[in-house]
């Protein structure tokens, strides 16, 4: 289900989390839990892993993450603010210290000249850090632009816990 880099990754990120006390709430919609699913794929995560939001859809994310309905309107789910929002949305919405999100197009449909497929846009927040945001252009079908996600906000996630 996860490459060994996956499960690799997802460990470090785990094992940095616990050595600074932090706790983790993950903000999905393009990958569907497979951020989650990656790090609870480690044994022992629970005392890392707080809890997981898919809001695959905009009235999800207005919902369960309080993404403001003019900024989907203005910048649309796949964009930067968006994931930014998504991040936040994490943090306000669980006792978590960390907040990691992801939003794109995975395809092989959605895409535009503007946000082709394979644009994948993603945030991390931290209490009192400014959040980290990154976007890729992912190459490949669904399943590859997906896994390349989760690996992209591992990363990310690495990142922002130092």
């Amino acid at each position: 289900m996860f490459t060994g880099q996956q499960l690799a990754l997802a460990e470090a990120v785990l094992d940095a989390c616990r050595e600074a006390g932090l706790r983790i709430a993950v903000a999905e919609s393009c990958t569907g839990g497979l951020i989650a699913g990656c790090l609870t794929a480690v044994s022992g995560s629970s005392d890392v892993v707080e809890r997981g939001f898919v809001t695959y859809t905009n009235e999800a994310k207005q919902e369960v993450l309080g993404v403001p309905k003019t900024l989907l309107a203005r910048h649309g789910a796949v964009s930067e603010p968006v994931a930014r929002a998504m991040a936040e949305g994490a943090l306000g919405n669980s006792p978590a210290d960390l907040g990691v999100a992801v939003t794109g197009v995975a395809g092989p449909t959605g895409g535009t000249a503007e946000k082709p497929v394979g644009l994948v846009h993603f945030a991390c927040a931290r209490k009192g850090v400014e959040i980290l945001s990154e976007h890729h252009q992912f190459d490949g079908g669904r399943d590859d632009v997906r896994a390349q996600s989760v690996t992209a906000a591992l990363k990310l996630l690495r990142c922002i816990v130092g």
